[in-house]
């Protein structure tokens, strides 16, 4: 699968943000189909369905963005073993 650049990404969450905070799709007919644009492009450059996946997509391959690391908890087992055997 092709992917889109990150900065593609982050100018189109950007936009989608802006628009959803305007309430657009509210607005008048251009601001609705700018919305319906982005909302489909942000869908088609993450491989996703919907919106909302979309962007949880989009922000996940943002500069910055950190793969959840469950690490901790493995090293968390030793010491509560430890302390349920009394050590």
């Amino acid at each position: 699968m092709l992917l889109a650049h990150p900065a593609l990404l982050a100018d189109l969450v950007r936009e989608y943000e802006t628009l959803h905070a305007l309430d657009a799709d509210e607005g008048g007919p251009e601001a609705r189909r700018r919305l319906n644009d982005v909302s489909y492009t942000l869908c088609v450059a993450t491989g996703t369905r919907d919106v909302d996946s979309a962007l949880v997509a989009a922000r996940h391959r943002l500069p910055g963005a950190r793969v959840h690391d469950d690490s901790l908890i493995g090293a968390a087992r030793p010491r509560t073993a430890a302390r349920l055997s009394g050590v």
